[in-house]
Parts: C-alpha cells; sequence; structure tokens
C-alpha cells in the first residue's frame, strides 16, 4: 500500500522509522542514478563511522553539605570532623553531573565519480538527524566545508523537519522540506528546492562535469519504492498524534490526511 501523503510521509519521521528508510533512500538514489547517469560515470556509495556525543544537559541546584555555624570557637561544621591528633578532617560532598554518551554513527552519502580515473564530481548527502542536531550538526558542517574547497558539486537532501537547517545568508523560501544544489562553478550562489508536507516531492538537477548536461533525479519515484519495500504501512500508526514542530495548521492537515486514508 502507498504512503497516504503526496511527499515525505511525516509519520517515518515522527515514529523512528527515518534510519532504516535513510539507507533505503540512498541506496535507491544510487541505483536511479546509475539508470540515467552517460557511460562515462558512475554512483556507488560512501561510507564512514564516526562517534558523536550526546549530551543532555539539565540544570542542577547543588547545596552544600557544609552549614558554618555560629557561635564560639568549639563550634565546628556539619561535615568536619577532628582526629585524635587534631587534624580536621572534611567529608565529601557527592553531587550528579552531566553524563556524556557517545554513539556511533554510519554514514551513507552518494558519490558520482567520473571515469577512468573516479574523479569525484558531485557529492549526493541524504541528512539524517545526526546531521542536524548537536555535535553531530557540527561535525557535518566541517565534512561540508571541506567539500566545498574542492571542485565538486555538492547535492544536500533535507527531508526532515526536526533539527538546525543549513545556514544562508538569505532567509530561506518557505517550505516543510528542502534540497540544496552548490555548483563547484558558482559556488557562491546556490539553487533551492523548497516544498511543504502538502506536496508532492520535486525531481532534483543533479550537475555533472562541464560541459555534461545534469541528470534527473526522480525523488517521487525513488521514495515509493522505499516506502513499499520497506512495509510502512503495516508498521506505522496513523491513528496516533503526529510528535514534530510543525505548525499547527500543517500537524492538524498531516493526521486528518493519515486518519482519512486508512480503511
Amino acid at each position: 500500500m502507498p504512503s497516504p501523503f503526496p511527499g515525505i510521509d511525516p509519520y517515518l519521521e515522527s515514529q523512528g522509522y527515518w534510519p532504516d528508510l535513510h539507507a533505503s533512500l540512498t541506496t535507491y538514489c544510487r541505483d536511479a542514478l546509475n539508470e540515467v547517469l552517460p557511460e562515462s560515470y558512475e554512483a556507488r556509495l560512501g561510507e564512514q563511522l564516526r562517534l558523536v556525543e550526546r549530551r543532555e544537559p539539565q540544570a542542577r541546584t547543588v547545596y552544600p553539605d557544609v552549614a558554618i555555624l555560629e557561635g564560639g570557637l568549639g563550634r565546628r561544621t556539619s561535615a568536619q570532623t577532628e582526629t585524635a591528633a587534631g587534624v580536621l578532617m572534611l567529608e565529601p560532598v557527592t553531587i550528579d553531573v552531566p553524563v556524556e554518551e557517545i554513539e556511533e554513527v554510519r554514514d551513507l552519502w552518494i558519490e558520482i565519480r567520473h571515469r577512468p580515473d573516479r574523479d569525484l564530481v558531485t557529492a549526493i548527502e541524504i541528512l539524517s538527524p545526526t546531521n542536524k542536531l548537536g555535535e553531530g550538526y557540527w561535525q557535518y558542517q566541517g565534512k561540508r566545508r571541506a567539500l566545498i574547497r574542492q571542485n565538486v558539486h555538492l547535492v544536500e537532501l533535507d527531508l526532515l523537519v526536526r533539527g538546525q537547517r543549513l545556514l544562508t545568508e538569505q532567509e530561506l523560501p518557505a517550505g516543510t522540506f528542502f534540497a540544496f544544489v552548490s555548483r563547484a562553478d558558482r559556488r557562491s550562489k546556490c539553487d533551492v528546492y523548497a516544498w511543504s508536507i502538502r506536496h508532492r516531492l520535486p525531481n532534483i538537477k543533479i550537475p555533472l562535469r562541464s560541459p555534461d548536461p545534469d541528470v534527473v533525479l526522480e525523488l517521487p519515484a525513488v521514495f515509493a519504492l522505499a516506502y513499499d519495500r520497506g512495509r510502512y504501512s503495516r508498521a506505522l500508526d496513523y491513528a496516533a498524534p503526529l510528535d514534530l514542530p510543525l505548525a499547527a495548521v500543517d500537524r492538524a492537515w498531516a493526521e486528518e490526511h493519515a486518519r482519512a486514508s486508512r480503511p
């Protein structure tokens, strides 16, 4: 059964299925590109494991276990004891401290390479939550800057509601989801595709080495394939509230649309 939504199904992110979907989307995008790339190009998966620190800061009030008592010289604090030799001993105070959790993250992306030397021409990133939140966001920005310094096209697909958006000098167009195409030969500019939760996924033009023309990545067909083969219609609870930071009108529309589409 197909997704009830015309584009990205927000319940996949809301109910924790994005990591599974991300792997499928990346693989099927690779396959779709190899169907349309000229003979001198190939699309391959890139992969790396990295460690991301997940730290949940919590405001705590710490009360000292040492009270200064007014009075004569014979008075001592509540946490102090005195040995027979007259040495003052101070008892330690136990407090809570933030715990840093280290998470191992598997990153997948697509590389378009030119044969026979297999030079990298275009990198395609489908952003995951660890690219958009906390320390993982800054790690991804470092990787992004390294790619931009090279003579490489960069395509970024932001199909998530949560997390920080790409930093731009101008305000982004209105939208729930975005695709960014940064061409190596016009680095100061970026083509932005923006669409709402109510709209269909767009096709994205993928740049190649000049003078070769762009190829088209048909995102609607790729997502439909990933949704169907992932059997998400069996797993998702479309009667549940949508736990995403959407505008109230969009959340209400999505929840009503999901319920109405189910028998």
